[in-house]
């Protein structure tokens, strides 16, 4: 099978890294929509170096790592990475216009992240992710979350997302054509919540909150610039390399789609961007009803339900320990959704004083006084998020759908 790729952009480059190294199509079509350096060999380079990551023969081999990019035609679009060919397509940015069937590709990521409403008009001048089908492609997964922009249309039917590991059993290969998976903060929310919500189930849960302290990614702007006319976050039009800046995250709204017990908690998301590369933290807050006072929650039941989790049912995505990280070690981590900071787990147990009235005929209004325990839980989860976890996981999903297509 062939996989095409649209976008060569972080999440579009580490993705092709990702599956050069699996080996598990023969063949990938990236298309990039436009030419590209002064020559073809432009990209090759840009596909061998990375800033953050490094060199991709040190990735795929490590200090033996030797070239691995060769035969380029420049006339044919091809080169070989590693023994596998790679074709890149340098004509359409509409996805429409990219002729996937002429390439005998089935299933696309696209990794641009401009193409994300899953009812837009695919014959729109602007492009719309349904484009590929018109192009060719039969299932098309989004590397981004959906963003429904008329809200009383909700989700298509043929629509839905997946964090792999938490629910891919949704997906049914029959209905679902349009596969979002969901973006890095969810992901790795998703591997935080899901063991709590297994151990305590969700009616214990009173509410939750989080806030992910995230690295910089290229919407961000390197020095300040004049907001276009109608942005309404003026915070983005900040120097990335100089401040601590205030954003939004849909993360929460997400993780409803992906955990759908989670529509019954009161949920918060925020986001704090910070200038470094790579390399994010999630830091969630859980009011969890507890048994009582004397027998409550403690640091030592959440580090093991986490510990358990890592050990059992998600030891393929999620790590515990309790090392003292820092954001830098969790770069290019193998395969790690979420690595639980177990040394930072807190917990506060304490009780809320709630007052049940009722009226009674002929008695009058009754009032029954109730201490209910509750404990607050802080936990803190690490990812990488652009290859270590997003990328891997990704990948993941991306050879779930094309083994369902065979």
């Amino acid at each position: 099978m062939k996989l095409g790729i649209n976008g060569l952009g972080r999440i579009g480059k580490l993705t092709l890294w990702h599956h050069i190294a699996r080996k598990y199509f023969d063949e990938i079509v990236v298309n990039v929509g436009r030419e590209v350096g002064t020559s073809f060999s432009d990209i090759a380079s840009y596909l061998e170096k990375d800033s953050t990551y490094g060199w991709l023969p040190v990735y795929l081999y490590g200090h033996k790592g030797k070239r691995v990019i060769e035969n380029l035609d420049e006339k044919e679009g091809t080169m070989y990475i590693d023994g596998v060919k790679v074709k890149i397509l340098r004509t359409s940015r509409n996805p429409k216009e990219i002729n996937w069937r002429e390439e005998g590709v089935k299933l696309v990521i696209d990794c641009t992240g401009k193409f994300r409403d899953p009812n837009a008009d695919p014959e729109g001048s602007k492009g719309a992710v349904r484009g590929h089908f018109l192009g060719g492609a039969e299932k098309v997964i989004v590397s981004a979350p959906f963003k429904v922009k008329e809200k009383e249309k909700g989700i298509p039917e043929d629509a839905v997302t997946v964090v792999y590991g938490i629910n891919e059993e949704v997906y049914q290969p029959n209905k679902h054509n349009l596969i979002s998976a969901a973006s890095c903060t969810t992901t790795c929310l998703a591997f935080m919540v899901k063991p709590l919500l297994d151990y305590f189930g969700v009616d214990r849960i009173l509410s939750a909150s989080m806030v992910t302290v995230h690295a910089a990614t290229s919407s961000q702007v390197v020095l300040d610039r004049l907001p276009k006319e109608g942005t309404k976050d003026l915070r983005r039009m900040r120097s990335v390399f100089n401040n601590i800046i205030l954003t939004t995250t849909g993360a929460a709204e997400a993780l409803s789609l992906v955990i759908p017990e989670m529509k019954k908690v009161g949920f918060m998301a925020e986001s704090v961007r910070v200038p470094l590369t790579t390399g994010s933290l999630i830091i969630l807050t859980i009011n969890i009803q507890d048994e009582s006072i004397e027998n409550h929650i403690d640091r030592e039941l959440i580090n093991n339900i986490y510990k358990e989790a890592a050990a059992t049912k998600y030891k393929d995505f999620l790590i515990f320990t309790t090392e003292q990280n820092v954001s830098s070690d969790v770069i290019g981590y193998p395969k790690a959704a979420a690595i639980i900071e177990g040394s930072e787990t807190h917990t506060r147990t304490a009780t809320a004083k709630v007052d049940i009235c009722k009226a009674l005929p002929e008695v009058g209004t009754v009032c029954t006084h109730v201490e209910i325990p509750i404990t607050q839980v802080v936990v803190y989860g690490w990812y990488d998020n652009e290859l270590g976890s997003y990328t891997n996981m990704l990948g993941d999903l991306t050879v779930y759908i094309a083994e369902k297509m065979i």
